[in-house]
């Protein structure tokens, strides 16, 4: 295989160069379109929850407990009892045998108002009908454009007092949809809703990379007719170039304070690891091979980056110091397999993601860092770009389901799997945010 050709791969541009994805129907035809979610297999152990219509929620232009009851659901951890259709508020009183009884082993109830300034009290409480007691609830003001992210708070809510890890419903997704002849960066909730256009470019665009804070995103753009690294802040719209040098910019990863930004790039040749500060300047760089190095990926910890490297002949997953290989050379970290790719680490530093070639395919695996087992997640063959949610319990990624180009998620340990399917044109290059602050 040819230099150019591996540079190629190792930048994640298999679906740009082989005309990406399959499109969709044509019956499916409205950019606009929200992503929808399909559940394709559950986990063991469901934990069973009643969520009953909330008072007055038919005032609001959502309806919070339908919101809730979809995010528990689609999480693969619960399953959903019926409540029925009479409200029932934080305050009123809650037959909680009569629910142990049906086998309901929480419920929650709660209530909406609305404010004289357009604003809305939303309340809930939750409740363990097994230990016959409160959890708590919460009591939040939300603006009208907001409903939807406060009915994802209330589920992390519950997420963290059942299961005991926190939920990450309240967080943001980002992903690359061409729509005719254009490449638009999309933004949605993490159910795929709310979905607006960051950047539409009739040039490509990829590599997407989430700030610490999600008020940023990081990814490379073609619209100068190269690469170049822009970071885009959301809130306002406005992008800086982060790095346009000589050749090749990709692959943007941000530390974990937000200072700083691992970069590819092919400056001096093949493709090797820099970092720059997040205005701009500062370059620096890390790796000193004659192959390529690329894909980096810092630790939580911001110690380490972890990286893609052909040095051993072929690609494989790499761990140095995030001052760069000179502070103590670079560890192999991948050894299942001999085509491994695109380094994920999970915020609590305990696994790693990476796209394996097997059998001519590319799956999802997930890595044990402290065993060093290695496990696949998926029984597809086109997998790339791998993200982990903020808690760690999730991993999303771009695939092909029956002959469609779609968006993915899996459980870390497998058992969960979902679907999320966005109309209108091919998608690619998801990342998951952070959690909000």
């Amino acid at each position: 295989m040819s230099v150019f050709k591996r540079v190629i791969k190792f930048l994640g541009l298999r679906a740009i160069l082989l005309t990406s994805f399959a499109a969709f129907a044509a019956a499916s035809g409205s950019a606009q379109a929200d992503l929808t979610v399909d559940i394709t297999g559950v986990g063991s152990n469901l934990y069973p929850i009643a969520i009953a219509p909330f008072t007055n929620e038919g005032t609001a232009p959502q309806q919070i407990s339908a919101i809730v009851r979809a995010d528990l659901q689609n999480s693969g951890r619960f399953s959903s009892i019926d409540a029925g259709s009479n409200p029932v508020s934080e305050t009123d009183s809650v037959d909680l045998a009569g629910w142990k009884a049906k086998g309901a082993q929480a419920f929650v109830g709660g209530s909406v108002t609305k404010l004289a300034n357009g604003d809305y009290d939303v309340r809930f409480r939750l409740y363990d009908t097994v230990k016959q007691e409160s959890l708590g609830g919460l009591a939040l003001t939300s603006s009208q454009n907001n409903l939807r992210m406060t009915a994802h708070k209330i589920s992390d809510y519950i997420y963290q007092k059942l299961l005991g890890v926190r939920g990450a419903f309240a967080t943001r997704l980002s992903y690359v949809q061409r729509v005719g002849n254009r490449y638009q960066l999309k933004i949605s909730d993490s159910d795929g809703q709310n979905e607006h256009i960051a950047l539409s470019s009739p040039e490509p665009i990829i590599s997407p990379s989430w700030s610490p804070d999600g008020t940023k995103v990081a990814y490379v753009s073609f619209e100068k007719k190269k690469p170049i690294v822009y970071v885009h802040d959301l809130p306002t719209g406005k992008r800086v170039m982060i790095s346009d040098q000589k050749g090749n910019n990709s692959a943007p990863a941000w530390s974990p304070d937000g200072r700083h930004l691992a970069v590819a790039l092919t400056l001096t040749g093949n493709t090797q690891i820099y970092v720059v500060n997040s205005d701009g300047s500062g370059l620096r760089r890390l790796t000193q091979t004659g192959g390529i190095d690329t894909e980096p990926d810092f630790s939580p910890d911001g110690q380490s980056i972890y990286f893609t490297s052909d040095r051993g002949g072929q690609p494989q997953i790499y761990k140095m110091s995030a001052q760069g290989e000179s502070a103590g050379g670079a560890q192999r970290v991948t050894f299942h397999g001999s085509y491994n790719t695109s380094p994920q680490i999970s915020q609590d530093g305990k696994y790693l993601a990476y796209i394996s070639r097997v059998g001519g395919g590319f799956k999802l695996y997930v890595q044990d860092l402290s065993s060093g087992d290695a496990t696949a997640l998926t029984d597809t063959t086109h997998d790339e770009s791998p993200s982990f949610a903020a808690n760690g319990q999730y991993i999303l990624y771009a695939t092909q389901s029956g002959g469609r180009a779609v968006l993915a998620a899996v459980s870390v340990d497998g058992t969960t799997h979902q679907i999320l399917s966005v109309r209108g044109g091919d998608v690619s290059h998801p990342s998951w945010g952070p959690f909000m602050q």
